[in-house]
């Protein structure tokens, strides 16, 4: 089923536009009540010059571009992330990805490296595995 894939392969990039209302969701929505995620003043007195992204919807917009580009049949195994700049309001995240390595199998294993990058520099790397099951695609 990985004969689709190669080692090297380039995912499409998806950018996503850095809303306030975004960041303030996802924090929200992750349980994560950090002023500095909903709190531009106290964000400010903290040393940052305005709020910011939390890791929990950096994971989670990493999911999306994985499992937006794999479709209906793929099942996030194991998603390993870093943060590097942080993701203000305003700016864009830039998504991009490649093969890293590929595993046949019952359920063939794909594991793609990713980074998100901004205007002031890399926000996320890492390595997301991903099972492609057959089920539900299309």
């Amino acid at each position: 089923m990985t004969e689709a894939y190669r080692v090297g392969d380039e995912l499409p990039p998806l950018e996503i536009p850095l809303t306030r209302t975004l960041i303030v969701a996802g924090a929200i929505a992750s349980r994560d009540y950090q002023d500095v995620h909903h709190d531009a003043e106290l964000a400010r007195e903290k040393g940052s010059p305005d709020i910011f992204m939390n890791i929990l919807t950096t994971n989670g917009l990493v999911g999306r571009y994985i499992a937006d580009h794999f479709g209906p049949a793929a099942v996030l195994r194991k998603v390993a992330i870093r943060l590097g700049a942080p993701n203000y309001p305003g700016d864009v995240m830039r998504l991009s990805g490649h093969i890293a390595s590929l595993e046949d199998g019952e359920h063939p294993l794909i594991e793609v490296a990713v980074v998100g990058e901004n205007r002031i520099g890399r926000h996320v790397t890492g390595k997301v595995t991903v099972a492609i099951t057959g089920e539900g695609g299309a």
